[in-house]
């Protein structure tokens, strides 16, 4: 079975007008073929994963994430709006609105891991001492840490923003000449 004629024409013309193939899958796709190919390894792995994790009792699993879903899109997204919509009023009365990002992505982080290690921080967990090692009660206390190391990160980032900006706009002022 052969390239159909068609279809090697085509790649021949480009060839020809100097188009490679990778341009070619480039201008189809919308990326390069590593993009491609990782996503295609990634829906591979979740593929094998979802077999795995559905092979024991499929429907009790199905229903949970069926729940998950529901819980996060009438539960979570309206919490999430209103943080946001909060958070965007307040910069709005301070008119500097640079700095949202920077309180968005470590209350993200941190919201992110509370969600998945929230037995762990509230103590909800029995006997997980026993087979770990780890005291219970740890949790709590380095996930507050986390999160501050978070928002001290993101307060470091927007203070080096700041500075960055104002030594580049020293520079494009033309000198003052008296």
């Amino acid at each position: 079975m052969g390239v159909p004629s068609d279809l090697r024409g085509a790649v021949m013309s480009g060839l020809a007008q100097g188009i490679r193939p990778v341009d070619r899958l480039r201008r189809w796709y919308g990326e390069g073929p590593l993009q491609l190919l990782v996503l295609l390894a990634s829906f591979a792995l979740a593929g094998y994963a979802g077999v795995r994790l559905l092979d024991g009792d499929w429907l009790l699993i199905a229903v949970w994430f069926a729940g998950a879903a529901l819980v996060h899109d009438l539960l979570f997204v309206p919490a999430y709006a209103l943080a946001d919509r909060a958070l965007r009023t307040a910069a709005g009365r301070l008119e500097r609105r640079e700095w949202i990002n920077f309180v968005r992505v470590p209350a993200f982080l941190s919201g992110l891991l509370f969600l998945v290690w929230f037995p762990l921080v509230t103590r909800q967990v029995e006997g997980y001492e026993s087979s770990t090692g780890l005291p219970a009660g740890v949790f709590l206390t380095r996930w507050l840490v986390v999160t501050g190391v978070l928002f001290a990160g993101a307060a470091l980032c927007r203070v080096l923003q700041v500075r960055r900006a104002r030594r580049s706009a020293r520079k494009q002022r033309p000198p003052v000449d008296h």
